[in-house]
């Protein structure tokens, strides 16, 4: 890793090339630029939050005989109605506890995006950067369940129960979906990951792995069939007691949550930046727009899961699944 002269006006910090043991042809380099350009991927992090909320609100309209218009203007309102709203609390509610888990849904968001490259850019170039992506993934484990243990309230608890249970059965999935680019790439580093889908995205020849990789994204974000622990048959869940200022930063961690999940099948699974005519940041930022819009629309097309047969699915059909597809793709590599 080489740092630049010292008073260099380049927003770029630290340039280092994506090694290949096998010698394949590299991509251009990863470049890792300067921490204060966090300030812009938080920014770009929020428009792809607000991105999703509308088209979210458009399907619910469509789906209900809405117009389009009142859809896009549905965000705004319902933002503007939960700052207006007082915050209540639960008696005894342990409440530092409570905000932590609500508030840290949208940290954790953040922090997955730091080991996304955009293009040839990111903020921080781990040698383990997918590991520390789905160390957030753990750490979301956390959070939801202490939104639901921090209100002292029968259906939170219940809701957050449920997550932790559902939690470990695409917790396994997940991991050995991400492992697949990781035997695929001989790395555990995300640069080397998208320069090692310089002749062929990884989605072509491992298809069950991004399809469980998605699944963990949805599952994770508390979205779609997934979305039991904020179920109505438990009167809202980990959510049933939030309001105000604390539902809202819970609902956009959510959404942030599965932003980031878009954002990292880019590099993981679909070539990264790679593309003709536009810049690779575009390309990036464009396969991230259309990944989110397939999470998105899930929520409206999938029924709700029950979790119990959500389990038996992760247990008995994606976790094996996940096994064989990493098995294969090692001998691919083996055969090499």
């Amino acid at each position: 890793m080489t740092s630049l002269p010292h008073g260099s006006s380049s927003p770029v910090s630290v340039c280092r090339p994506s090694p290949q043991s096998r010698g394949a042809i590299m991509s251009d380099p990863v470049v890792e630029v300067d921490p204060s350009w966090a300030i812009v991927g938080a920014l770009l992090l929020a428009v792809l939050v607000m991105i999703a909320v509308a088209l979210d609100g458009m399907l619910a309209a469509r789906a209900q005989g809405g117009s389009a218009a009142a859809s896009l203007r549905w965000p705004a309102a319902e933002t503007a109605r939960l700052l207006r709203q007082r915050r209540r609390s639960t008696v005894a509610a342990d409440s530092l506890l409570w905000r932590i888990g609500g508030a840290g849904m949208l940290v954790a968001a953040l922090l997955k995006i730091t080991v996304v490259p955009f293009g040839e850019w990111t903020l921080f170039d781990f040698e383990a950067g997918l590991v520390w992506f789905n160390a957030m993934d753990a750490l979301v484990w956390a959070l939801v369940w202490l939104v639901g243990w921090g209100g002292n309230s029968v259906h939170a608890l219940v809701g957050g129960y449920r997550f932790l249970a559902l939690a470990v059965a695409y917790e396994l999935p997940l991991m050995f979906a991400l492992i697949a680019t990781a035997i695929a790439s001989e790395s555990l580093n995300v640069g080397d990951i998208v320069a090692a889908q310089s002749e062929l995205w990884f989605i072509v020849w491992m298809p069950v792995a991004f399809l469980i990789y998605s699944i963990g994204v949805v599952a994770f974000s508390v979205w779609g069939p997934f979305g039991s622990s904020l179920g109505a048959d438990i009167a809202g869940g980990v959510a049933a007691e939030l309001s105000g200022v604390d539902r809202l930063v819970f609902f956009a961690g959510r959404y942030g949550v599965l932003v980031a999940g878009a954002a990292f099948a880019v590099p993981l699974f679909l070539g990264g930046g790679s593309g003709a005519v536009l810049p690779a940041w575009a390309w990036s930022l464009l396969k991230t727009v259309v990944v989110l819009a397939a999470f998105v629309w899930v929520r409206r097309k999938v029924p709700l899961m029950r979790p119990e047969k959500f389990m038996e699915v992760g247990w008995m059909l994606l976790i094996p699944a996940g096994m064989l597809q990493d098995l294969l793709i090692a001998l691919v590599m083996v055969n090499r």
